[in-house]
């Protein structure tokens, strides 16, 4: 089933809160750089689409605006393809060595007291971001440090 782009870019941003932001998984997945990426992008390029199309129209006068237009939208959009590529990739189902892992990781934070269930056959990287922060957020440090 194809979700609108609006229900995307919002899978994208709550599965960027989801995701524990954490420098041990930083190598393993490319989450940790996109979110940052986005998050600076999201900051910054509103600024720099205005100081874009400020400077453009005064010093290149008004017969330069449909391109001063397309810069500040190309600015815009750089933050909406990190939510939308975060949001894309939280309803990809887990290859299958990363499932296996999932349900490894969950078996173990099971025999170690953790309460949730697997809710799906085949689950997507937001199981997974909900799995691992609460593997982070509820788990003891030495837990932790063994998986990793």
């Amino acid at each position: 089933m194809q979700k609108s782009v609006m229900s995307q870019l919002q899978t994208g941003r709550l599965y960027a809160k989801k995701w524990p932001m954490r420098k041990e998984l930083a190598p393993l997945f490319n989450e940790f750089k996109v979110i940052k990426a986005t998050e600076l992008a999201i900051t910054v390029m509103p600024i720099l689409a205005m100081l874009t199309l400020f400077f453009q129209l005064n010093y290149l006068g008004p017969d330069f605006l449909p391109q001063a237009i397309a810069s500040a939208l190309f600015f815009l959009s750089l933050p909406l393809q990190g939510l939308f590529w975060l949001g894309k990739r939280a309803e990809t189902p887990l290859e299958p060595s990363m499932q296996k892992w999932y349900n490894e990781l969950h078996t173990k934070m099971v025999a170690n007291g953790y309460q949730a269930q697997i809710s799906e056959n085949k689950p997507r990287y937001m199981e997974l971001a909900h799995l691992l922060k609460d593997m982070f957020d509820k788990m003891d440090k030495a837990f932790t440090k063994e998986q990793f």
